[in-house]
């Protein structure tokens, strides 16, 4: 089954960085478009970024774009997102998902890491 398991969040100050990783297992990751998004607390989800399974093509949503990095390492079954330049609106529980895009929190089957940005 598929097992998505996001880490490397953590509490920044406003003009930091942090770099979050997605381990992947179950299904063939190299083959597999992958995304991830963020939920704020009270407030729906959202998708940030997605790559195609050959690492081509990267997406970003506007709110991150030039900030924000997506990257993938197909031979260690690992997602990336490398944040700089963080502000307090970036704060949210971060997910990724084998899909290139999406707003439906299903398709998002992690436990999320959290970022929290102070200002």
């Amino acid at each position: 089954q598929v097992q998505l398991v996001e880490s490397g969040g953590g509490l920044v100050q406003a003009g930091g960085s942090l770099k979050l990783s997605c381990a992947a297992s179950g299904f063939t990751f190299k083959n597999s478009a992958m995304s991830w998004a963020r939920q704020a607390p009270g407030k729906r989800l959202e998708w940030v970024s997605g790559i195609l399974a050959d690492g081509s093509n990267p997406a970003y949503a506007d709110f991150v774009k030039g900030r924000f990095t997506i990257s993938r390492d197909n031979a260690k079954n690992t997602l990336y997102l490398q944040m700089n330049n963080l502000v307090p609106e970036d704060t949210a529980l971060y997910y990724c998902g084998n899909v290139l895009y999406s707003n439906n929190r299903d398709e998002y089957r992690g436990q999320g890491t959290q970022v929290s940005v102070s200002s």
